[in-house]
């Protein structure tokens, strides 16, 4: 759905648009007549159709198609053109679904307007369908860490009231999904929940998606905003906003009411805004880059989604959840996790995060075997970068030290990411590495690693306010 159908009797007119197109980096397909276009139109769906009114030879005139695809594709925008328009045309276009209406001879400058404005309007409402296709999967929390239960706990919290929310925390720990799970659970849950990615749309076209736009010709001019009345509006990765457009969502915050662009009767919206940011926003006040108006309007209740390497606990269920849903949407091999790769995924270094595993994992499953367990090997070849060698040798710095040094460097390291993968739970650790409790305990004294409390579970780290070397 990324090519254009053109749809015109006069031949040059076709080639010509085309073209253009063509130029513009856009794939296009020509049909003359109605059986050519609905022909086209069956065979695959088109990602926007240009449609002239009048057909010359044809069974059904560009009104009767525009009514058929509406009625089959209502996801298909359609631009109207005719050399021979009226404006009883275009409103009988309009009402019928048609996206705009323009006359021959066109401006050319013009054209590219609508279509790159119709073709984002279009890729945003596949996105928004998609999205609430995949709701019962984006929705769920998985894992079962204390610090996973703690953050629950302080969603559930979220979903009795309206407050806005600040989600923060590194690219790819799922605050997305944290923000689709006070909406589940809310009294908004019936109500459209509609994303804002930021960092994806145009800054010139930013306000116009937002807002709407109203014109003479243009009929459905609903932008996300008023398509998230009633309901939540998730704005992702909001550091992003242009900083002209921070000061009309600020208005809207205060005013819940705002203008289409080209408009001068005010809407009226009522819904609950969550915002997500992997920056830090002071920072970014401080910068000159992000209004600290907003930013107290936005920031009235922060939670911190960790990483996933302060939940590595959960890594083994994640996994499994991910080989589930692969195989369920995509057919790929539901094939078990053994103990030793659940092990290695633990201790992996994940700088992506939750979106960084569940990408390891769809790589294991589509280049391994079709049965089996997943093996060790599989998942070094897939390992993160920047999570080592896969154990091919040690690292420059551990070479460079005494055996003495280095084995005890090596002790901290390795009982440290023990630690962390159960939790901070010392005895699972105890078990897991073939010690006593109490000889772990002293160990650990010996290295100088302490746990402490972090995001609602204990973490072991070096306390560096003792770093002499254990006797």
């Amino acid at each position: 759905m990324s090519d254009i159908l053109i749809v015109d009797d006069e031949r040059d007119i076709r080639e010509l648009i085309s073209d253009i197109l063509k130029d513009e980096g856009y794939s296009t397909r020509l049909a003359s007549n109605s059986t050519e276009c609905m022909r086209e139109v069956e065979d695959d769906i088109p990602g926007l159709m240009i449609l002239d009114i009048w057909l010359k030879d044809s069974d059904m005139d560009g009104i009767d198609i525009l009514k058929k695809v509406k009625r089959d594709h209502p996801e298909v925008p359609i631009v109207i053109i005719s050399g021979h328009g009226n404006i009883e045309i275009a409103v009988a276009a309009i009402k019928q679904g048609a996206y705009d209406f323009i006359e021959k001879p066109f401006n050319i400058d013009q054209l590219m307007v609508v279509i790159a404005r119709a073709m984002e309007t279009s890729r945003l409402r596949r996105e928004n369908t998609e999205l609430k296709k995949s709701d019962a999967e984006n929705i769920e929390m998985i894992g079962s860490s204390t610090t996973l239960k703690s953050l629950k706990s302080q969603l559930d919290k979220l979903t009795r009231s309206n407050g806005r929310v600040m989600l923060t925390g590194p690219a790819g720990v799922g605050k997305e999904v944290a923000a689709r799970y006070i909406h589940a659970n809310s009294d908004r849950a019936d109500a459209p929940f509609v994303t804002v990615g930021c960092a994806s749309i145009e800054p010139d076209q930013m306000e116009e998606l937002l807002f709407g736009r109203e014109t003479g010709r243009r009929g459905d001019g609903k932008g996300l905003l008023e398509q998230a009345n009633g309901g939540v509006i998730f704005f992702d990765e909001i550091a992003d906003m242009p900083l002209g457009t921070q000061s009309k969502i600020l208005r809207v915050l205060v005013d819940q009411q705002f203008l289409r662009v080209g408009g001068a009767d005010k809407v009226s919206v009522d819904f609950r805004v969550i915002s997500a940011t992997n920056r830090d926003l002071n920072a970014a006040i401080a910068e000159g880059q992000f209004r600290e108006e907003l930013y107290h309007r936005l920031n009235v209740v922060p939670i911190s989604v960790p990483p996933l390497d302060e939940r590595r606990e959960d890594i083994p269920e994640l996994a499994e959840h991910f080989i589930s849903n692969f195989n369920k949407s995509q057919g790929l091999p539901q094939r078990a996790l053994g103990s030793d790769a659940q092990a290695l995924l633990q201790t992996m270094v994940w700088p992506g995060n939750v979106r960084q595993l569940k990408n390891v994992i769809e790589r294991v499953l589509i280049l391994g075997p079709e049965s089996g367990e997943i093996e060790i090997k599989e998942l070094l070849d897939n390992e993160p970068e920047g999570a080592g060698d896969g154990g091919a040798g040690i690292s420059a710095s551990m070479a460079a030290l005494p055996l003495r040094e280095a084995r005890e460097l090596f002790e901290r390291e390795y009982l440290m990411t023990q630690i962390n993968r159960f939790g901070g739970n010392i005895s699972r650790t105890a078990t897991f590495v073939g010690m006593e409790r109490s000889a772990l305990h002293r160990k650990l004294k010996s290295l100088n690693v302490v746990t402490s409390q972090k995001s609602g579970a204990r973490v072991a780290s070096n306390d560096e306010s003792d770093s002499a070397p254990a006797a």
